[in-house]
């Protein structure tokens, strides 16, 4: 009996790591950005976020996501069967050590693994990885029992193929934006929307410890109990005390930088359309753009459109912004991962209608003034990206590995 089952577990683990695998890898290749800002997480973490640098820690997370890709296309295909078994439990043995340091100090509330795809706890992603371990250990054992596919031209077809497919991915994720977009401000969300708590749901609490100063003792101090205004403040510190819901959108606020008006209300409630540029760190954006940003600027307003320049900046970097770019459109304050998970790019656009988002466009594909007229989201919802984007690719290789099984058919009919 335990002879007879054993083919059938070795092929759930085969199929369960090398699926995860891909799955993993395709969502970091999708938004090469978004992993970026993970490692970097990561990086600060240990004490090395000032040593690795933005484009060394890009180079990682597009090979990341490309040996995670091909070691599971590479499960499954039965392709060096030794080699891949040993490299996949190397990897899963690392990432469930992450995994462990993740869970017992907390340094980073997601773990990144499938992107802006899916969401695991920290304890979440120990389990998962401590599975996905014995998997891989089964694997690693017994690989020469692992039946790989029939044609060897067709496992090196799939595997050039599938390579090129995952690296032009995550090319165009950085040249532009992410082909799939798994962020709450995607096209077609409403923002006032995405930002409500359903009813039912209680949110997060918080509590906020105050460090306040007086003839050189240093106190903490709660709301409860904030001493009078003989206390120099000194810091503040924020911590969760009870799970809730917490929404999509959270804690966006946009404040103009001339006069510290917050126009968040203003800008998501606007009956027509507003164009938001995003420009989140001044210091690094290019700004070879600024004639088609003026451009579009004039466009709007023609159009009588809201048009404003979010920046996580500081008011001197805005300062020498206009001067250099002749800039007279007007800027608001946001915070930078607020930006971040707007808009992958440094700097872009994003067009709003009544607080839904019609649509974005990166640094290197600017919109034209005519796209602002737009009154519907222009682009694919993330569920029509991903299909549009996986389902090729999943017939070419179903149609591909079929071959020798249908010639195959084909010969044993004929004789």
């Amino acid at each position: 009996m335990t002879h007879r089952l054993f083919p059938l577990l070795l092929g759930c683990a085969r199929g369960l790591l090398g699926a995860t695998l891909m799955v993993s890898g395709f969502t970091k290749a999708i938004d090469p950005a978004g992993t970026l800002y993970k490692l970097q997480e990561y990086a600060a973490a240990i004490g090395w976020g000032s040593a690795l640098s933005a484009t060394l820690l890009t180079i990682a997370a597009i090979a990341l996501a490309a040996t995670e890709w091909m070691l599971g296309l590479s499960l499954l295909l039965g392709t060096c069967r030794r080699l891949t078994t040993t490299l996949a439990m190397a990897l899963m043995a690392l990432m469930t050590l992450v995994a462990l340091w993740l869970t017992i100090a907390n340094p980073v509330s997601d773990c990144g693994c499938f992107g802006d795809a899916v969401r695991l706890s920290n304890t979440q992603t120990l389990l998962k990885n401590v599975l996905l371990l014995a998997a891989s250990l089964l694997l690693w054992r017994r690989a020469d029992s692992i039946t790989p596919h029939p044609s060897p031209f067709a496992r090196r077809i799939a595997t050039h193929l599938s390579l090129l497919y995952v690296l032009a991915i995550a090319a165009w994720g950085l040249y532009r934006l992410p082909l799939v977009d798994f962020r709450p401000y995607h096209a077609g969300v409403n923002i006032p929307q995405a930002m409500q708590i359903p009813e039912g749901e209680t949110p997060p609490k918080f509590e906020t410890t105050f460090i306040l100063q007086k003839d050189g003792e240093q106190r903490e101090f709660t709301l409860d109990n904030y001493p009078d205004s003989t206390w120099t403040f000194v810091d503040s510190r924020t911590r969760q005390v009870e799970e809730g819901y917490t929404p999509p959108i959270h804690d966006l606020s946009f404040t103009l930088a001339d006069t510290q008006e917050d126009i968040t209300q203003q800008v998501l409630t606007h009956s027509g359309n507003t164009v938001l540029l995003v420009i989140r760190d001044l210091a690094t954006a290019p700004q070879t753009h600024y004639g088609e940003l003026n451009a579009l600027y004039e466009a709007a307003q023609h159009q009588h459109m809201p048009f404003y320049a979010l920046t996580a900046g500081t008011p001197q970097q805005i300062a020498q912004w206009r001067k250099t770019t002749a800039a007279a459109y007007p800027f608001a304050f946001t915070d930078a991962t607020t930006l971040k998970t707007m808009l992958r790019s440094n700097l872009g656009v994003v067009l709003l209608r009544q607080g839904t988002v019609l649509a974005k466009w990166s640094n290197n594909n600017l919109p034209q003034p005519s796209d602002l007229k737009a009154t519907h989201p222009t682009q694919p919802t993330p569920q029509q990206q991903l299909a549009m984007l996986i389902l090729p690719y999943l017939l070419a290789m179903l149609l591909l590995l079929a071959l020798p099984y249908i010639r195959k058919h084909q010969k044993q009919h004929t004789s």
